[in-house]
């Protein structure tokens, strides 16, 4: 049994399994023979962000075409209610506009919280020094540090060492609190692909991981939502690569915390939100991994690509120098005295 996230209500249902990387033919088949498919993309356009689902062909304005503003964001289609969200779905039979990579902003622009595994995969925690945890590892992104699937990476200007950390993540829909892992699916949206870009020498100044992952604009997040009916993550690949060249490639079947028990774990401590993502954390081969390291530097090209989701690429650029506040820096944190 599969759930699917209609809003507040929640259904379960069987449903034939689909290879991540069917052809349209097996998608428009689908769609005839009544599969609720669907891909969510927030576009960028004369009114602002809107909601878009994915068509026959190109991308659908969900308000415009419906006539239901309640769908013309993310945010607001979540809180819309089973049917507003069984109208999206009528959406991906129709013929759509093609939309630029320049257009597509965040698949969730504004998330409430980005609730972040740590070390969720074994390789990456001896490749970083560490033990295998045996409890997960978490911290907390705020929404600025979001920006789009094919935006400019921000390496900001006051860290020396900035790496790179494809993952999946999770999109909450319903939400809840302590929920149980064998029903954690109904509680969710969809899925994305991230890159938890990180600030070595700020995440590893202090005790806490905080200040390293959340300089402004290092936390590419898309292209679309992928709905739980559309794809099974289970066993799917994961790969990240610098100009070309693969640094990362395991199978989210690696996660020390698989998808079910994360939303367990966090909504035993905090009631999850509509719109809350939770990134799942990243396998072996960041930057910091490599001897010597491979730090980011303005203008390598980073993709990361989950299976049955999608690609992220992103262009690192400098943060103008000119415009930061030097009183604060890991070389000198370690002397101050708050």
């Amino acid at each position: 049994m599969r759930a699917r996230y209609v809003g507040p209500a929640l259904v379960s249902e069987s449903r034939a399994e689909m290879r991540p990387t069917a052809a349209n033919a097996d998608r428009d088949r689908r769609i005839r023979e009544g599969d609720c498919l669907m891909r969510l993309a927030t576009i960028t356009t004369a009114d602002g962000l809107r909601l878009h689902v994915r068509g026959r062909s190109g991308y659908v304005d969900a308000a415009a075409e419906t006539g239901n503003p309640e769908l013309a964001t993310l945010a607001t289609a979540l809180r819309s209610g089973p049917a507003g969200w069984e109208t999206l779905r009528t959406l991906e039979a129709r013929e759509g506009r093609e939309v630029q990579e320049s257009e597509f902003a965040a698949a969730v622009p504004v998330p409430p919280r980005i609730l972040c595994l740590g070390v969720n995969y074994s390789e990456h925690a001896l490749e970083t020094g560490r033990t295998v945890p045996n409890w997960p590892e978490c911290f907390v992104r705020g929404a600025p540090s979001v920006v789009g699937p094919y935006a400019d990476l921000v390496r900001p200007a006051l860290t020396e060492r900035f790496d790179y950390e494809g993952e999946l993540g999770i999109v909450i829909g319903s939400g809840g609190r302590y929920i149980p892992a064998e029903r954690a699916l109904e509680a969710v949206a969809g899925f994305v692909v991230c890159n938890d870009a990180s600030a070595r020498d700020w995440q590893r100044a202090g005790t806490q991981w905080t200040p390293g992952k959340n300089f402004d604009g290092t936390m590419p997040l898309g292209p679309e939502l992928v709905t739980v009916d559309e794809v099974d993550v289970a066993d799917v690949q994961l790969t990240t690569s610098v100009n070309g060249e693969v640094r990362q490639s395991a199978r989210t079947s690696q996660m020390l915390v698989d998808v079910p028990r994360a939303i367990e774990f966090f909504s035993t401590f905090t009631t999850l939100q509509a719109g809350d993502v939770i990134a799942t954390g990243t396998p072996g081969g960041v930057g910091l991994g490599h001897q010597p390291p491979l730090w980011l530097v303005a203008g390598d090209i980073v993709e990361v690509t989950v299976e049955g989701i999608g690609t992220i690429r992103n262009k690192v650029v400098d943060e103008d120098p000119n415009e930061v506040l030097r009183r604060w820096v890991p070389a000198i944190a370690s002397d101050r005295t708050l």
